[in-house]
């Protein structure tokens, strides 16, 4: 069955759709990642335009944030303070990252900067994950043997205008925060992801931030970033494509439900190690589509009446 996507501009099937949205669904509910920074790529194998796929992936960041943070939220694991912070950095990098978004759009140069951000930051981050993994799973095999701190003190903490994050037991300048924010707001409007891939190691290991309180925290910052960028792709751009965003998170809630009970039957290790693949697969399958030649060197397209 044909859907066509009034957006996109392409007719698409719909349980491919669906599959797309319950592949990435499945896999957050594995691995316990938002799946933002993989739908954005899956979208662009189906056909889907590059900007559609980072404005329309954004929704699906957001639809899965919400249900997290309330849940966080009774928990009384999110640190609100230290979520405003974030969260003030985040809408300003959101704002510098739609302007070059919009720039690169008119120069012709939006599908290949989209493309080569997600080469380059998937096969950064899935080459660490990997190593981390890799470590993760000797220390299993081997628990006698040495462990690192996940945090120290750093230049980071003698920063001037500190500010006292109670929730988080810490005090520390508020500009290691906005900066956090800042660049996960940028990538929310550039690449159509939530940025909590890049955000939660940085609260553990760079701001020092309990573990427990991380993932609330992290969620509170993205839904709000994530649903501003929705709104200023689709008033800027016009390029949030509805019913695609519909199939996706229809796909994508069925598909969580089925990776949380395939998850819990997988040990830590093994699925940060399969996650780090993947994440490495993706980034390989971009950067080959980007280097081999074209079927079709160029093409001929009717623009419109004269």
């Amino acid at each position: 069955m044909q859907v066509y996507l009034p957006i996109a501009e392409i007719s698409v099937n719909a349980f491919t759709l669906l599959g797309v949205g319950g592949g990435v669904g499945m896999l957050s509910g594995m691995f316990g990642v938002g799946g933002g920074f993989l739908i954005t790529p899956l979208l662009f194998f189906i056909g889907v335009p590059p900007p559609v796929a980072v404005a329309t992936g954004v929704n699906q960041v957001v639809a899965s944030s919400i249900s997290g943070v309330l849940a966080h939220l009774k928990r009384k694991t999110v640190d609100l303070q230290m979520g405003t912070v974030l969260l003030i950095g985040g809408l300003i990098g959101s704002v510098i990252g739609i302007w070059f978004f919009n720039l690169m759009s008119r120069l012709g140069q939006i599908d290949l900067i989209v493309q080569l951000s997600y080469v380059v930051f998937l096969g950064v981050i899935g080459g660490l994950m990997l190593q981390e993994s890799l470590r993760a799973l000797m220390r299993a095999r081997n628990p006698s043997a040495p462990r690192r701190k996940l945090h120290k003190h750093t230049w980071v903490h003698a920063l001037p205008f500190k500010m006292k994050f109670r929730v988080s037991g810490l005090y520390i300048s508020v500009f290691p925060p906005l900066l956090v924010g800042m660049g996960v707001g940028i990538l929310a409007a550039i690449m159509g992801v939530g940025g909590g891939f890049i955000m939660v190691p940085a609260m553990i290991y760079l701001l020092g931030m309990p573990t427990k309180v991380v993932i609330g925290t992290s969620l509170f910052q993205i839904t709000f970033v994530a649903a501003f960028t929705t709104m200023m792709h689709a008033v800027t751009n016009q390029s949030v494509d509805v019913m695609l965003a519909v199939f996706l998170i229809i796909g994508g809630v069925v598909g969580a439900q089925i990776g949380t009970r395939i998850g819990l039957k997988m040990k830590a290790e093994q699925l940060r190690i399969l996650l780090a693949l993947l994440v490495l697969a993706v980034a390989g399958k971009i950067a080959f589509d980007l280097l081999w030649p074209p079927s079709e060197i160029y093409s001929i397209t009717v623009l419109g009446r004269f």
